[in-house]
């Protein structure tokens, strides 16, 4: 016990850089709890938003209400389906994490042009009116089919350059794990794989994305959706062996009897 106080007395010094890693450490994962959360926030709204609000039934005892076509409806229509179709562009990357490994920039925030498309999206939800048949001023309806425009091409520059960069920002180690998350990724959906090869797999892929890109909890649920399809898909029947054919019967006699064999 002597021995450890002395190494403390002349070594305390080394508590400071110990205390500052666990530190950076802590923060690093609060950071990523902290993506994942809002990148999962922005995915419900953006799939509630794709399904359209709920429509209300109108009850016996309430009359229908007879109300007018608001005059921008088929310009809201318009930018609406426009809106949405850029949406369900980038959601079939979040949700899809074969295409996160293949195109990782598209989801990092840091890189520019997706930080700028982030915003781009923001602000079109924020400016989009609750439906088509909203009463909205002219200031507000050209506000909105700006932030839609803005949305649209920001997406196309952060996807074409996506696209161009693939996984060239990352190290030499960091390509090396996505390429066997890639590998890994192919086997944990193999019908043709055991089940414990898939379970294996999956795992690995988890490991492997890690702190590396940001993989929403949607994706992440989608992805093991799959893993357990695989896991649960019928095996083929083993083809049974045909019955035997009765040989026929010897021919009786005269008498009903068989004939005796010499």
């Amino acid at each position: 016990m002597q021995e450890f106080w002395n190494f403390a007395g002349n070594y305390w010094w080394l508590a400071f850089p110990l205390v500052a890693a666990l530190g950076g450490v802590g923060r690093a994962w609060e950071r990523g709890a902290r993506a994942r959360h809002k990148r999962r926030l922005e995915i419900i709204q953006a799939k509630t938003a794709l399904r359209g609000a709920p429509t209300p039934v109108a009850t016996a005892s309430e009359p229908k209400a007879i109300t007018k076509p608001s005059p921008t409806q088929p310009q809201l229509e318009k930018l609406f389906a426009e809106h949405d179709a850029v949406t369900k562009r980038w959601l079939e990357y979040e949700l899809d994490v074969a295409k996160l490994i293949a195109y990782p920039t598209i989801s990092d925030g840091r890189q520019p042009l997706t930080a700028a498309f982030l915003r781009a999206k923001k602000t079109a939800d924020r400016l989009r009116p609750a439906s088509a048949k909203a009463q909205v001023g002219n200031d507000d309806l050209a506000a909105y089919a700006s932030a839609v425009t803005d949305f649209e091409v920001a997406f196309d520059v952060a996807e074409r350059e996506a696209r161009r960069l693939r996984d060239s920002d990352f190290t030499d180690t960091e390509r090396k794990r996505l390429q066997t998350a890639r590998q890994l990724l192919s086997v944990a959906v193999d019908e043709g794989a055991t089940a414990a090869e898939r379970q294996v797999a999956y795992k690995r892929v988890r490991e492997e994305l890690d702190g590396l890109i940001v993989v929403s909890d949607e994706a992440i649920t989608i992805l093991e959706e799959r893993v357990a399809l695989a896991l649960t898909s019928p095996t083929p029947a083993a083809p049974t062996s045909p019955s035997p054919t009765p040989s026929p019967a010897p021919d009786a006699g005269a008498d009903g009897t068989a004939p005796q064999r010499s």
